[in-house]
């Protein structure tokens, strides 16, 4: 099984640099990464560079100013250069006649759409209504449908579960992360499972709602470093995934993102 980690940030002026990841993925026998662009950072010329540097490594996932005139234009050119993807929230609509315009481009380039924004928005009927519009568009809901954040009071898991009801449409996919998106850390941390209990059904929740073919899991690199690490970012889901096949899991821990957004070199 080829092991892609289906989210993570790499910088060169804010997080860490690539080889910062790729240590951590040596380290842990990850094969490929989906190399998201940070919010607000339209320059992605670091991530083309991590490319080349790097063959068969790694695939990049784009942000372009969604306000701009020319931004259609743009990601089209970034397309071109090998985006897999490009990264848009919720509530991105463009200028002029056609507000859906970076939406659709997006569809008729084959871009996967990996969006991140809150549960609340997910769940919203406007951003129901835009999937349900475009049935031609890939997007991906990024951590779960939700911000990552373990510490959701009872109206924001409501609009986290939700938010996973957009399974309905069959060109909505999710993306997992690690426990700590959405489980509070014990204190002290100690045992096999340093989590309090009961753990949230998520993880369950949301195979029950899309199936594996249609989930992937992301570390969320470099911030996972700062709650239960990489390597357990990755170790805590497969134990919750250890009922379900061996096919299930090469499903959402490698199959999916490469069929999404597509490691080329």
């Amino acid at each position: 099984m080829a092991v892609v980690d289906g989210h993570v940030h790499v910088s060169d002026c804010w997080y860490e640099p690539a080889e910062t990841l790729l240590y951590h993925m040596d380290q842990n026998g990850i094969d490929h990464a989906v190399l998201v662009q940070m919010r607000g950072q339209t320059d992605n010329s670091y991530l083309f560079q991590c490319v080349r540097r790097y063959p068969g490594r790694f695939a990049p996932v784009v942000i372009v100013d969604t306000d701009s005139p020319t931004a259609c234009d743009e990601l089209k050119r970034l397309a071109e250069q090998g985006a897999s993807g490009v990264r848009l929230r919720p509530f991105h609509r463009s200028p002029g006649e056609d507000p859906l315009a970076i939406w659709r481009t997006a569809a008729q380039l084959g871009l996967t759409v990996d969006c991140g924004g809150s549960a609340k928005l997910f769940g919203s009927e406007e951003f129901a209504h835009l999937v349900e519009s475009l049935p031609d568009m890939t997007i991906v809901l990024e951590h779960l449908g939700a911000n990552a954040r373990p510490d959701a009071n009872d109206e924001e898991r409501a609009a986290r579960l939700r938010a996973l009801e957009l399974a309905r449409f069959p060109n909505v996919y999710l993306k997992i992360g690690g426990l700590s998106e959405f489980c509070q850390r014990a204190m002290p941390p100690r045992g096999p499972f340093p989590f309090q209990e009961p753990i949230p059904p998520l993880l369950e929740r949301a195979i029950e709602a899309f199936g594996a073919r249609r989930m992937m899991w992301g570390s969320n690199f470099p911030l996972v470093l700062g709650n239960e690490g990489y390597r357990a970012s990755l170790r805590f889901p497969l134990q919750r995934f250890e009922s379900r096949s061996q096919e299930e899991r090469d499903l959402i821990f490698g199959g999916v993102a490469l069929s999404l957004f597509p490691v080329r070199g």
